[in-house]
C-alpha cells in the first residue's frame, strides 16, 4: 500500500489510452517513455484535451529545454522552489527528482523541495530563487531593485525574462495540478536517490 492516492487526477474523466491519441501525441508519449521510462501523469491528464496538451508541451519545452542562459539544473531548481512555495505535491516530486538527477546530489533536491535557504548555493542561484519566490508569493511587490539584484550576479535581460516566465509557468501549473489533485508518477519518488 502506498501513501499516495492511486489516481492520475481526481476528475471523473477517463484518461485516453495512448493508442487513441493523435499520431503526433502518440509519438511524443513514445519519446517520453523512451527517455524517462514513463509518460508523466501531467501529460496523461492533459491528454483529455489534445489542444491544451499541445499548448502545455510547447510552453514546457520552450521554457525548460530550449537554449537559455539558465542551465537545465537552474530551471529545475526554480520549478521545485516555486512548487514548494505553492505546496504542489505533483511538481515538487517531479522537479525535485529533476534537481537530484541533474545535480547528482539527492540532498540538493530535498533542500529545493523543503527550504532552499538552508542550501549552500552560489550568489547567482540564491538571487534567482529569491526572485522566483517573490514572484510567487508577492508579485505585486517586485520592483527594479529585484531585477537589479539579478543583474548584479550576472544574469542578462533574457535570463531575467526566463526566470520570470519559468516562475509564472509553474505558478500556473501548480495551481491546476493542485486543483485537480494530480498525482506524480510513483517513479519520481525513487529517482536519483
Amino acid at each position: 500500500m502506498s501513501a499516495q492516492p492511486d489516481h492520475i487526477h481526481a476528475l471523473n474523466l477517463p484518461i485516453p489510452e495512448t493508442d487513441t491519441l493523435d499520431p503526433d501525441l502518440q509519438k511524443y508519449f513514445e519519446v517520453c517513455q523512451d527517455k524517462l521510462g514513463m509518460v508523466p501523469n501531467v501529460l496523461r491528464s492533459y491528454a483529455i484535451t489534445p489542444e491544451r496538451l499541445r499548448s502545455f508541451i510547447a510552453m514546457y519545452n520552450d521554457l525548460m529545454l530550449s537554449d537559455s542562459g539558465l542551465s537545465k539544473l537552474e530551471r529545475e531548481m526554480i520549478a521545485t522552489v516555486v512548487s514548494s512555495e505553492n505546496k504542489c505535491f505533483y511538481c515538487v516530486a517531479a522537479h525535485g527528482a529533476g534537481v537530484r538527477e541533474l545535480s547528482g546530489d539527492p540532498a540538493l533536491g530535498e533542500l529545493m523541495a523543503i527550504n532552499y535557504r538552508a542550501a549552500e548555493l552560489s550568489d547567482r542561484q540564491r538571487a534567482m530563487l529569491d526572485f522566483a519566490v517573490k514572484a510567487t508569493d508577492r508579485p505585486a511587490e517586485l520592483e527594479e531593485s529585484d531585477r537589479q539584484s539579478l543583474r548584479d550576479v550576472g544574469f542578462g535581460e533574457h535570463d531575467i525574462m526566463d526566470i520570470a516566465c519559468i516562475s509564472g509557468f509553474f505558478n500556473m501549473t501548480n495551481r491546476v495540478s493542485t486543483a485537480l489533485d494530480r498525482m506524480p508518477n510513483p517513479e519520481y519518488h525513487a529517482k536519483a536517490r
